[in-house]
């Protein structure tokens, strides 16, 4: 007994900190979004004892350093000098642990209003990127300070307070506290379901308080991908294959899945295909949303100019999920993007069409391409890459962690562009932007809004940007048999009240080509799935496609999309939302007076719909090769 009472005095500072800092951490974030609780006090109040289950699951794995020192330190040193400052300085690594993930919880939250997820997994595996992505838009070294004095601090406080073992515990005695620790351990690891437990509210805000970020972080390390068949619900394969072709508009008397002859009427054209993607370019940035801030004069000016899609939805919330949809026109899957995925070489995707028709197709990007794997994705599925480490230095006069800025990132562009034309092939550009991204640097002089001061200054010097090069690209031979497509890879956010918050995907599109296409406003409901048939579509293209996305200008095109956070997958009409959730959930959402409202209706045809879409697209190492066939459907994807 005095055995277990000395473990459990050793153990209990180690706990109390933990607890302590975790509990203040959630009050602190409860109270940053009270506006966003709707009022749900009850609830709320709910998230801190759930938070405290959570935390100690958390805390269970914590302990097992804590508990392999005693068994391992000699009896003789118990109590000791040696046993006192040892001790001390695992209190001091707990300690700075705990506070230095609270501040990044604090500044990840900030970003995504989110505990640690799939986001955070990929920030530590790109080092480089991130780390100079905090140092350049947060005082670091005096945060850290901060952090190191009060973890001192705190280690004062305990080493003057640790208690002397009233006996010197057994061999047997700490080989049983340590056999209990493992057990704790394991317990926690088998029994703990953090999205079970967290599952308080209906308000997202509250569930993502409750949790712990850390137990989040390694729960996000070891789901990246989600086998679909196992967390989500499914139909058989022969109704999933029926439906499908039905929904895509597979003929009869065609073999595969996807796989169905996009025929044309009249002749092909080769223009040129200028691709745009923006990075986080929300629709409500523009003033043709109603934004009144003059973010984006030029693009509000070429919208006015241009085939523009008022009601386009992203897929997803990062980078590669958008990069995704419109390169290989797929719905979302739950976890990593394909872009990220092993095995994603070879695949249907808009490159591949325009190639087959004699293009010169880039992927041009003003960072480091090899960030979240994209030079290998473009480079093998038929783009030639452009990243940072292929442009002269003296074309980059400024720069930060994510990329060159996009006035230099354009510049670029229109060299690669002027050579293409000289070889007399059509040429397609794929170009992703950085600009807009924290920490929101460019060169100054350029807008009114100095380098460094937020979003808006990242949204309106994209903007500069986009006209500068428009501008220019005016003056080359090559512009008047050029269609410039201008749209954004996903919103600046997509936290909102409900789990899937449509709102927080919106984004626009732009279709820019005088003389070619007639400004015109598209007000359907459009997913970013749709741009690649869409641009094939204005290319008056005949092709045999597996695309799932559909030419969105087309009369009989059905107005759906499809959003998405990692886990969850919307699908999405002008009157419905349906959410498929792990495990195996399905929620259904109704829109009333201009919102989704979470009802009890039946799932009925339209969940079958996007339930086809979704466990589908799982397959797609089957379907976007040459194994377009209904066998191949298997469960190990």
């Amino acid at each position: 007994m005095d055995t277990l009472k000395y473990y459990l005095k050793r153990i209990a500072p180690f706990y109390a900190l933990f607890l302590s800092i975790s509990a203040l951490l959630r009050i602190v974030l409860l109270a940053k979004e009270q506006a966003n609780l709707d009022a749900l006090w009850t609830e709320a109040a709910l998230a801190l004892p759930i938070g405290l289950l959570l935390d100690t699951a958390t805390f269970a794995y914590f302990m097992l350093p804590l508990a392999l020192y005693p068994l391992i330190l000699p009896k003789r040193k118990y109590g000791s000098r040696f046993d006192r400052f040892f001790s001390t300085g695992l209190f001091f690594l707990l300690s700075f642990t705990v506070l230095f993930t609270a501040l990044g919880e604090w500044f990840f939250w900030d970003e995504f209003a989110s505990r640690f997820n799939f986001i955070s997994v990929d920030y530590l595996v790109y080092t480089n990127e991130v780390i100079g992505n905090i140092r350049e838009s947060y005082p670091v070294v005096p945060l850290v300070s901060l952090v190191i004095f009060l973890s001192a601090v705190l280690s004062w406080i305990f080493h003057s307070r640790q208690p002397q073992p009233t006996a010197q515990p057994s061999g047997t005695a700490r080989m049983m506290m340590f056999a209990g620790v493992v057990a704790f351990a394991v317990a926690s690891f088998l029994l703990v379901d953090s999205s079970r437990l967290s599952a308080i509210s209906p308000n997202r805000y509250i569930t993502e308080i409750a949790k712990n970020g850390t137990y989040e972080l390694f729960s996000a390390y070891r789901h990246n991908e989600l086998p679909f068949h196992q967390f989500y619900t499914t139909e058989d394969a022969h109704t999933l294959i029926s439906n499908l072709r039905k929904q895509v508009g597979v003929a009869g008397t065609e073999q595969g899945m996807l796989t169905r002859r996009i025929t044309a009427t009249g002749a092909e054209k080769d223009y040129n295909v200028v691709l745009i993607t923006v990075e986080s370019l929300s629709a409500n940035y523009m003033a043709a949303f109603g934004n009144k801030q003059g973010l984006t004069p030029n693009l509000d000016k070429l919208a006015d100019e241009s085939l523009f899609f008022t009601n386009l939805y992203a897929t997803g919330t990062r980078t590669v999920y958008g990069l995704s949809a419109i390169t290989l026109s797929i719905p979302p899957i739950p976890g990593n993007s394909i872009v990220r995925r092993p095995e994603n070489e070879k695949l249907f995707s808009l490159a591949s069409v325009l190639d087959s028709k004699g293009y010169d197709s880039k992927f041009i990007y003003g960072g480091y391409g090899y960030f979240d794997n994209m030079n290998y994705f473009f480079g093998n599925n038929g783009y030639k890459v452009v990243d940072r480490t292929n442009i002269p230095t003296d074309d980059t006069q400024f720069g930060n962690v994510w990329g060159i800025a996009d006035e230099y990132l354009f510049t670029q562009v229109l060299k690669e562009n002027d050579d293409a034309y000289k070889t007399g092939k059509p040429l397609f550009d794929m170009v992703m932007t950085t600009s807009n991204h924290r920490p929101f640097t460019y060169p100054e002089g350029r807008i009114d809004i100095p380098s460094g001061k937020g979003r808006f200054g990242g949204v309106k010097y994209t903007d500069y940007a986009i006209g500068k090069f428009l501008a220019e690209a005016k003056t080359k031979p090559w512009f008047d048999h050029t269609i410039f497509v201008i749209v954004a890879d996903h919103t600046a956010g997509s936290a909102g009240k409900t789990e899937l918050n449509p709102e927080g995907y919106h984004i626009p599109m732009l279709v820019y080509a005088p003389g070619i296409i007639a400004p015109q406003k598209v007000e359907k409901l459009v997913s970013q799935i749709d741009v690649a048939p869409t641009i094939l579509g204005l290319l008056n293209m005949s092709y045999e496609s597996r695309f799932y996305g559909q030419d969105a200008l087309r009369d009989d095109a059905k107005e759906r999309a499809f959003i998405s956070n990692y886990l969850q997958l919307g699908y999405l009409s002008p009157d419905e939302l349906v959410v498929f959730k792990p495990v195996k959930a399905i929620e259904h959402y109704s829109k009333v007076d201009d919102r989704f409202v979470k009802d009890d209706a039946p799932s009925g045809d339209f969940a079958t719909e996007g339930l086809t879409y979704f466990q589908s697209a799982s397959y797609w190492k089957s379907w976007s090769r040459d194994i377009d066939r209904p066998t191949m459907i298997s469960k190990s994807e």
